[in-house]
């Protein structure tokens, strides 16, 4: 590994953001209840911001990702927590949900993190050790949930918005932090154009998709070339549409099936996370050194595929727990996979395709909030099965991982013959 202080310095950072995000989780629903006086309506409000964050990120994640490879990853990264921030404030201050919408939107324009983590990660470690790095940003992130839901459950018994001053406060912290701690991990590279073209979300990603193999002179080591990375796009936008379905409704599931508070939403969702933070830490790596990145990913998605099964007919706590366990001995298929993609990808388009990758997953953000809303309040309605939107996020998993069997490792005589 390269430079290990920069991957002490990002883990911070992401903990600092992930904290402020997970302050604001387990309140939203009470949040938007409170706006809207209907229960329907809080759900369908919540997707239109997630869609509307999805949007925006969607249309400048590609620039976002091209900016990083010619001016650097440091300040797309900061300025990322800077305008998260803002729209923490606007959530706390804002009584309109019109202007809520705007805010939000505002920063789904300026989402780089988990572009410029990726790329940022691929700079400074050697591939062999990256499925761990990324382990230990999941860790991050995990552990940024841990204190966030339980401390956002206890300040929102007090006063609804005191979570997202909260988490305004932490992302403008982050973004000091960065300032003036983390390094530069890529210079500016002047010769990475910046086009019209690039501007183009729908251009972006077909240029970044179809671009020459990794293997060509001077683009840095052999990858899966046009076919293989496009089959790992597909499943990455699966595998997203998926985890989004959870993310979506996993609160409201909570709160409509067992009748739990705030409180004790955000108790559950801590000690996900914190079983989470820790596999993720200290099994990832050892784990996919063993298996292997393909055979890592393919795992994971499976075990993720009969945990979202388990939790749609799960009718006790009890029954909850133990899939939520199961979700979490998964954990190690998404950093394998993300391990996987930027292996396959050349050392001079990281930010690029990182990029372009983000923007797919953004395009799923739009749509899959508003469905999974729509879909959760229609099960909820006309079944009383809150839990029937989680069938069809396994569904997706299962569709994800049948993408990554049939995908060649990176270096295979499978992937060489594919890419000539």
């Amino acid at each position: 590994m390269r430079r290990a202080p920069a991957l002490s310095f990002l883990l911070v950072t992401v903990f600092l953001d992930m904290l402020g995000l997970g302050l604001v989780v387990p309140i939203l629903p009470a949040l938007l209840t409170a706006v809207t006086a209907d229960a329907a309506g809080a759900v369908l409000w919540s997707g239109l911001l997630g869609s509307s964050f999805g949007l925006l990120q969607f249309a400048v994640a590609p620039l976002l990702g091209r900016v990083s490879d010619r001016y650097g990853r440091r300040p797309v990264l900061l300025a990322s927590l800077g305008c998260l921030g803002v729209d923490w404030l606007a959530h706390a201050m804002t009584p309109g949900l019109w202007a809520l919408l705007l805010f939000h939107s505002l920063a789904g324009a300026c989402a780089g993190t988990q572009t410029v983590v990726n790329a940022y990660l691929a700079d400074v470690v050697e591939p062999a050790e990256r499925a761990r790095a990324y382990g230990l940003v999941g860790a991050a992130f995990g552990l940024g949930f841990v204190a966030g839901p339980t401390i956002g459950g206890l300040l929102g018994a007090v006063d609804v918005t005191l979570p997202f001053y909260a988490a305004a406060v932490l992302c403008f912290a982050g973004a000091a932090y960065g300032w003036f701690v983390l390094p530069e991990s890529r210079p500016g590279d002047g010769r990475t154009p910046l086009s019209l073209r690039m501007a183009n979300p729908v251009s972006a990603i077909a240029a970044a998709l179809s671009r020459p193999r990794a293997g060509r002179p001077g683009a840095g080591r052999p990858g899966a070339g046009r076919r293989g990375l496009g089959r790992l796009a597909y499943a990455r936008l699966f595998a997203d549409v998926s985890r989004m379905t959870f993310q979506s409704v996993w609160s409201f599931f909570l709160t409509f099936r067992f009748g739990w508070n705030t409180t004790h939403v955000g108790l559950v969702m801590a000690a996900s996370a914190l079983a989470g933070a820790l596999f993720q830490a200290l099994a990832v790596g050892p784990v996919v050194r063993r298996l292997g990145d393909k055979r890592a990913a393919v795992a994971g998605g499976l075990i993720g595929a009969v945990s979202l099964a388990g939790l749609a007919v799960a009718s006790s706590p009890l029954m909850l727990y133990a899939f939520q366990a199961l979700g979490v001995l998964g954990g190690f298929g998404s950093a394998a996979a993300q391990s996987w993609i930027s292996r396959s990808i050349g050392d001079d388009e990281q930010g690029t395709v990182q990029g372009a990758l983000t923007a797919i997953a953004a395009a799923a953000e739009t749509v899959v909030p508003l469905a999974a809303g729509a879909a959760f309040g229609w099960a909820l309605t006309a079944y009383a099965a809150p839990g029937l939107v989680f069938l069809g996020a396994a569904a997706f998993a299962v569709a994800s991982t049948a993408l990554l069997v049939t995908t060649p490792p990176p270096g295979s005589a499978a992937e060489r013959s594919g890419d000539r």
